[in-house]
């Protein structure tokens, strides 16, 4: 096992109702408020008004960005960061999904400073200090809410990468499962799959640990015991309470712990679909996952065989255990290719160039750009 420190001071609320306790939790912070958001479904849910009462009730001053896109980009964060400069906000509230708590993370370090928050990104700028980030969370699946990275695309430079620095914590997430209930089923599967796919980066990581593997296995079971039965029920509270709480600890550092690094591989590969076709992102994942363990198959024989045999409790080789995977994200309704997404315009040669801008590869099992076209042909 690899030496580590473990820190994560995000304030966890979750639980039904848990939004009974956000006025307070916001007034430590300040009333000047700088409200994010994505483009519309909390206003078409109610979910837009009921906090806005809750501002009220504290006589908040809001200042508001809508707006942020399902795969978020620096130019929305930069116009945010802005606003938020020149209105002096006290503290960032992030409602929405991964995309509007991610973009929130790096408005709350770029409102400090002058430049672009891409800047951060390339590695021209350091960040000093992060006006406090609040988060109410819609949809399980990033773990953003519990974690320091964010994700981001820059078209002008065509570029989809993620950052992470410990100042992105966000101080208090709330985490509400009836705030999930209006998520299509869709893009519940969407939410599943990218869990899963977290755990799986860390499955493929660097380092040995026992325990840690342990962790992601059960993570991993719980995702695919209880997500099929809300994709059949999906206003089921239990249900989506179980999904929520596992895409949490799927990414908060818990199945790192003991390890140098997760791969991030396949996320790497995945960021090229989104950032080219606007492929939502747990389907990306499904995409390119059983296709990159293809690819390493003879490389890690043994480990992605414990990983079959740990996930489906029967002795299985490397072939089938990526069988099996694959047959849970087509009975998800997850694509397992690229071609059955459908997607006008797409090319094999602009993947592959972008791969290579992009410097696509794993932490732990490396990519070349040998790789690339053999992987592409395997997702396609």
């Amino acid at each position: 096992m690899e030496k580590f420190t473990a820190y994560n001071p995000v304030t966890l609320h979750f639980g039904k109702d848990v939004l009974n306790e956000f006025g307070n939790t916001l007034l430590q912070y300040g009333k000047k408020i700088l409200l994010v958001y994505g483009q519309g479904s909390i206003k078409k849910t109610g979910l837009y008004d009921k906090v806005g009462n809750y501002l009220k009730e504290i006589n908040a001053t809001v200042i508001e960005y809508e707006g942020i896109k399902p795969n978020p980009i620096i130019q929305d964060v930069d116009v945010a960061a802005e606003l938020g400069r020149k209105h002096k906000v006290d503290v960032i509230l992030a409602v929405g999904g991964g995309s509007v708590i991610d973009s929130a993370k790096i408005i709350s370090i770029t409102i400090p400073v002058q430049h672009s928050g891409w800047d951060f990104y390339t590695g021209k700028a350091k960040p000093l200090k992060a006006v406090p980030l609040i988060t109410i969370l819609t949809l399980a699946a990033t773990g953003t809410e519990m974690n320091p990275f964010a994700v981001l695309s820059n078209h002008e430079t065509m570029v989809k990468d993620g950052y992470g620095n410990k100042l992105l914590y966000p101080a208090h997430s709330f985490l509400d499962p009836q705030l999930t209930m209006t998520v299509p089923k869709s893009h519940t599967a969407y939410g599943i799959a990218d869990l899963i796919a977290h755990c799986l980066e860390a499955w493929f990581g660097n380092g040995d640990s026992s325990l840690g593997d342990r962790f992601i296995v059960s993570i991993i079971r719980e995702a695919m015991d209880y997500g099929p039965q809300l994709l059949g029920d999906l206003c089921n509270y239990e249900l989506r309470e179980k999904i929520m709480y596992a895409a949490t600890m799927a990414l908060n550092g818990l199945t790192l712990q003991g390890k140098s690094s997760g791969d991030w591989g396949v996320h790497s590969v995945g960021h090229i679909l989104s950032l080219l076709y606007d492929v939502p992102h747990g389907a990306s994942l499904t995409i390119v996952y059983p296709a990159w363990m293809r690819l390493v198959k003879d490389r890690i024989p043994d480990r992605i065989a414990f990983l079959g045999s740990s996930l489906f409790d029967q002795q299985l080789s490397a072939a089938e255990t990526i069988e099996k995977l694959e047959a849970f994200f087509r009975s998800i309704d997850c694509p397992v290719c690229l071609s059955g997404m459908d997607i006008p315009g797409v090319d094999k040669n602009a993947v592959y160039e972008t791969m290579i801008s992009n410097k696509v590869s794993g932490a732990n099992i490396k990519l070349t750009s040998k790789d690339y076209l053999p992987l592409i042909d395997l997702f396609w």
